[in-house]
């Protein structure tokens, strides 16, 4: 029973790590466009901290009639390739921003209010033969003050960068 045991747990560690062995480039920049709560448009960054982690880095801003917004997002990811250029990815985020109200939409807020919310990140790529990625990922966020009407948000968003 023991060898069992310790036969599958050997197969599971380098099966693992054979998933994990892939390529994800160096830095990649581009637009992220997403939905929660509103429309988004994000300047997306990733730079790559080992052969399967990185970090995301993505500045957005939202335009509505009652108000403008800027948010500021963090992220680490775990990237766990599937095949080829397909990969999926996970990781835990913070961030935070800036939300400018119009005063004459709602007079019992500020002008000028700021906001914060962690997040976690899922997703998958497509890395191409050309340096360019896509991706879809769902990030659901945590608020922790009245800037939304609801502590929690559900952000669907689509993102095309180029790699170098």
């Amino acid at each position: 029973m023991t060898k069992r045991i310790l036969f599958i747990a050997t197969f599971l560690l380098i099966s693992f790590g054979s998933i994990q062995a892939q390529e994800i480039s160096k830095h990649a920049i581009g637009l992220r466009l997403s939905e929660s709560e509103g429309f988004w448009a994000e300047a997306s960054y990733q730079a790559s901290l080992s052969s399967n982690t990185r970090a995301e880095l993505d500045l957005g801003i939202q335009g509505r009639n009652r108000y403008k917004a800027l948010k500021l997002t963090g992220i680490y990811q775990w990237v766990f390739n599937i095949d080829g250029g397909l990969n999926w990815y996970v990781g835990p985020g913070i961030g935070g921003g800036l939300v400018d109200f119009d005063n004459d939409v709602r007079r019992d807020r500020d002008d000028l209010e700021t906001f914060g919310f962690v997040t976690g990140d899922v997703g998958i790529e497509f890395n191409f033969d050309f340096p360019l990625l896509i991706s879809l990922d769902f990030r659901p966020e945590i608020y922790f003050d009245d800037y939304n009407d609801d502590d929690i948000n559900f952000n669907l968003g689509l993102s095309a960068r180029y790699q170098f």
